[in-house]
């Protein structure tokens, strides 16, 4: 039997006045006690999370796209429209993929507000989580980023605060300078950020004809993703007629892999030849959308041959969140 580990000063250390701050798993808790957060206040956090909320953009306009700038997309940015208008000093909001040093939001030295998506949260219901640190951003003092917390649960959600008859249009990047302004005057800390960040970004672009599809290039292989809105049981049919009847590909040397589920909608997954690049997808795309579309309106029960090649597309299915 294990010995138990004998508690030091720092272990002791009693909580500050004011809530504790969310942190990475693995760092230091910020009550001071010596211990990884995931092993002291992060631990009473995990019990307190909220009911998982499978579609937490359901109702955003731009909800594919939502979900693939959350899972799929390294670098991208989306402009925000309030309901209620921007506050006073408050030029324009941001939606970013990630931002320097993992920070949940940033008000710029002009006022300006960048929030990001990627970032771990604290509850069961992101869409909370990224309005209140929405909320908190556009109160915050110029020039200074915004710390994770953990969210009321009786806190509006973004569907509260954004414009529903707002477009939402992804700009995607090839790196991160969409961080800094003046990208020559940064701070070294985000200097270093800001080159690992594109070190490691992969070459990604939004198609141009098809709605929320993603290429993507890996040194392998390329692949097309694809977040589509439509039920899931549905869409599976769908695809299983296409594949049973050979037409699921984009064409030679590419095939459909497989799907997985992403904050509540499937993503059907494409291999492409390496030479296949992000306009040659535009084409082949299109035409798939259009054989799809014909596939989702039949409501004959599957064949046998069809069960089989459905059988063969959900094993491969995998769930993200």
């Amino acid at each position: 039997m294990a010995k138990k580990r004998p508690q030091t000063k720092a272990a002791k250390a009693q909580l500050k006045d004011g809530p504790i701050p969310v942190v990475g798993a693995r760092e230091p808790c910020p009550c001071g006690s010596g211990r990884r957060y995931k092993a002291c206040h992060g631990r009473a956090a995990a019990h307190a999370v909220t009911e998982l909320v499978q579609r937490p953009f359901e109702g955003l306009a731009g909800e594919c796209d939502w979900v693939a700038l959350r899972e799929l997309v390294p670098a991208a940015t989306a402009e925000l429209t309030l309901k209620d208008g921007l506050p006073e000093g408050v030029p324009s909001v941001t939606l970013a993929t990630v931002l320097p040093m993992a920070w949940p939001a940033l008000r710029r030295d002009d006022g300006s507000v960048l929030l990001a998506l990627q970032n771990d949260t604290s509850s069961g219901d992101l869409s909370r989580d990224l309005a209140d640190t929405l909320r908190r951003a556009l109160t915050a003092e110029p020039g200074n980023p915004v710390a994770a917390q953990r969210v009321p649960a009786d806190g509006p959600r973004l569907q509260d605060l954004l414009d529903p008859d707002a477009a939402f249009t992804p700009v995607v990047h090839s790196g991160f300078e969409f961080w800094v302004p003046d990208a020559q005057n940064a701070s070294a800390e985000v200097t270093a950020s800001l080159e690992r960040a594109n070190a490691a970004a992969i070459p990604t672009a939004l198609l141009s004809g098809t709605d929320a599809a993603y290429w993507c290039e890996t040194p392998e292989k390329n692949h097309l993703r694809w977040v589509m809105p439509y039920p899931e049981e549905k869409l599976l049919d769908a695809l299983t007629r296409l594949h049973a009847a050979g037409t699921s590909s984009l064409g030679e040397g590419t095939r459909l892999v497989g799907s997985f589920r992403a904050h509540g909608l499937t993503v059907p997954v494409w291999d492409l030849p390496s030479a296949m690049g992000a306009e040659e997808c535009e084409k082949p795309a299109a035409e798939f959308a259009e054989r799809l579309t014909a596939a989702l309106a039949v409501d004959a029960p599957l064949t046998g041959d069809e069960r089989r090649a459905r059988g063969g597309l959900t094993n491969r299915q995998v769930t993200l969140s």
